[in-house]
């Protein structure tokens, strides 16, 4: 299964494309496209994990992409509100057919 996302991150106004591929439904592997370096960071890190075995991160072990997430945080600066990271376990979810296919939302507004 092939799963393509297109996340808009918010007010830093990098769009990013992530696309997550398994032939097995357990290990994914992905893909981005996005202007931010943060994230393309994030990619060519994921990438060195890859395939996740998306069953294993049910675990109660620390998910390997929210790791790595948290590492670039500590290192390079990376936003800790980021929605990438966690956009990217979800299609991994979706992919390996461990969560069913549903747009989400975040509508932030002043009061």
């Amino acid at each position: 299964m092939k799963i393509r996302t297109q996340i808009d991150a918010g007010i830093c106004n990098f769009d990013t494309v992530v696309t997550a591929s398994t032939e097995d439904d357990q290990n994914v592997t992905f893909k981005f496209i996005s202007e931010c370096e943060l994230i393309k960071e994030f990619g060519k890190q994921v990438d060195k994990v890859s395939p996740v075995d998306a069953i294993a991160t049910l675990g109660p072990e620390e998910n390997p992409l929210l790791s790595i997430a948290r590492k670039l945080l500590q290192t390079k600066g990376c936003c800790d509100a980021c929605v990438v990271p966690v956009a990217t376990v979800k299609i991994m979810q979706v992919a390996a057919r461990l969560a069913l296919p549903k747009d989400v939302s975040l509508t932030i507004s002043e009061d």
